[in-house]
């Protein structure tokens, strides 16, 4: 398959995008892991949820 006199634009082009795709899911599962366990220690402080909480409890 030739892509003529732009090829090494078009591939360079693929790569940066897939870098920058690996990147962002890289990020967001770190971001995710950070969350989960910064929700566990607050949870284990004894720190609630208000969506958590009945209407009654909100009194």
């Amino acid at each position: 398959m030739t892509l003529g006199p732009y090829e090494s634009f078009i591939v360079t082009s693929y790569v940066l995008v897939a870098a920058v795709v690996a990147l962002l899911i890289v990020w967001i599962t770190v971001d995710y892991r950070r969350q989960k366990a910064r929700l566990r220690d607050l949870e284990a402080r004894g720190v609630t949820r208000r969506s958590g909480r009945s209407a009654s409890d909100m009194s």
